[in-house]
């Protein structure tokens, strides 16, 4: 008779029943975790590891208090960024973007139910957080075809349910994303739909002790797959075959093979394919003497995002005078701007004090002054002071908020953009910027 084999074997047979993170050091890990390479990189680079359980708990502890400040019953999420913040799980992530099947309610008393694709309900057992798992809340029409409606009100009528017992008489319920037919079911019940984006996006904008650590680690596990990436450009670029592609691959594998988990975006182009920013990768052959850009917009260990930027010369020979000067007023952009930096200072005060591009360079500048950044892209955002919006973020920085400090200088109708982003933390008294990736010291004028 055939038996199924069971590997017993610790995941590190160097390590003890626990790892430093705090999780099992077992072959039967349920949620995405980072590697031995990872562990034994951040060993060697002297990092102190999250404990994740303390993580979990903060994230739980901050969303439950901002739902109580606002007097809702609770706090329904469809984004799968949410849910992960909320209960450290992950179900087809990606796939769950535009297929939402999953769903977390968390009600004012602390009490945490999950709708789960039902055929995985164990993929949040390792977090005692979550109180309840159900099913139901594919509300698609892909999966439900004419009879959403009906699926709608059942999953409605559940949440409905769980409120009345966790929150008697509280009627207005935070949503972040609901598809159309879930908005109306949770209408028909009696709920008072609020903005759940304002709960998600403030609570997730500040954070905790392990969530640093957390970062720094993802940080070091990312700078060390960008550094992979270069030393494969450099030595093949020029060769007639590698293209974009290939050299994006290799960020792709190493935040992987350390236990990260995907990239949002396609954002590195070579040579003038660089001018206008934003044209994704693709098969175009790199050549010598040439500018390569990239944002990383990487959701690496333990699912923080680094998002960081550079511009590489890749050639023999000296870059032109003009590609070194847009590098270097890029780098005075970045740099400038980083020092505004601190807790207290308002948004609308980063805006009107930043550094000011050269007029070239004003049409093609990027979208953002600066931007959240912790799971992914996040809140807040800060404009350019022809793009601001009055009191759309009339908001002071706080301690534990991360921010991403960009620039992109490049001419319209010029051959290269500049791209240039590091990753800051505000502190106590001002802030520390994360990142140590070197800049480009051709690029630079240094060389």
């Amino acid at each position: 008779m055939n038996q199924h084999y069971r590997d017993t074997r610790k995941i590190d047979p160097n390590r003890g029943a626990i790892l430093g993170d705090g999780t099992p050091n077992d072959a039967d890990r349920i949620e995405i975790g980072p590697t031995q390479l990872a562990f034994q990189e951040w060993e060697d680079a002297g990092l102190t590891l999250p404990n994740l359980a303390d993580m979990r708990e903060y994230r739980w502890r901050r969303l439950t208090q901002h739902i109580v400040d606002r007097d809702y019953a609770g706090l329904l999420m469809f984004d799968p960024l949410n849910i992960r913040y909320a209960t450290d799980s992950t179900n087809l992530q990606l796939w769950n973007t535009h297929n939402p099947f999953r769903a977390v309610l968390l009600c004012a008393d602390g009490y945490m139910v999950i709708w789960d694709y039902k055929n995985a309900p164990f993929l949040s057992s390792f977090n005692p957080l979550v109180r309840e798992v159900r099913h139901g809340a594919d509300l698609f029409y892909f999966d439900r075809g004419d009879k959403i409606d009906v699926a709608a009100d059942t999953f409605a009528n559940a949440v409905r349910e769980i409120c009345a017992k966790h929150a008697p008489g509280v009627k207005r319920l935070a949503v972040d994303k609901p598809m159309v037919h879930g908005l109306r079911a949770l209408e028909a019940q009696g709920f008072a739909v609020m903005d759940g984006e304002e709960v998600t996006e403030k609570s997730r904008s500040i954070k905790g002790a392990d969530e640093l650590l957390a970062m720094r680690c993802a940080v070091h596990a990312c700078e060390a797959a960008v550094q992979a990436m270069e030393d494969f450009a450099r030595a093949t670029v020029g060769d007639g075959k590698t293209c974009e592609d290939d050299i994006w691959a290799i960020l792709h594998a190493e935040n992987v093979r350390r236990g990260g988990e995907w990239i949002e975006t396609r954002l590195l182009s070579s040579g003038p394919r660089t001018n206008p920013w934003f044209q994704e990768c693709g098969p175009r052959i790199c050549q010598q003497n040439e500018i390569i850009s990239f944002d990383t917009d990487l959701v690496g260990s333990y699912g923080i995002c680094v998002d960081i930027s550079r511009s590489w010369w890749i050639g023999d020979q000296k870059p032109r005078a003009d590609m070194i000067y847009a590098m270097q007023h890029a780098h005075e952009h970045i740099m400038q701007n980083m020092e505004m930096i601190k807790p207290g200072v308002m948004i609308p005060e980063l805006t009107a004090n930043t550094h000011v591009l050269d007029d070239k360079f004003q049409a093609q500048k990027y979208g953002c002054l600066m931007h959240g950044v912790g799971l992914c892209d996040e809140w807040p955002l800060v404009a350019y002071p022809d793009k601001a919006v009055p009191g759309a973020f009339d908001y002071p920085l706080e301690p534990g908020m991360v921010l991403c400090v960009e620039a992109a200088v490049g001419e319209v109708g010029g051959d290269f953009t500049i791209k240039l982003e590091d990753q800051v933390l505000v502190t106590e008294t001002g802030y520390e910027n994360l990142i140590t990736y070197p800049f480009d010291p051709a690029l630079m004028g240094k060389t």
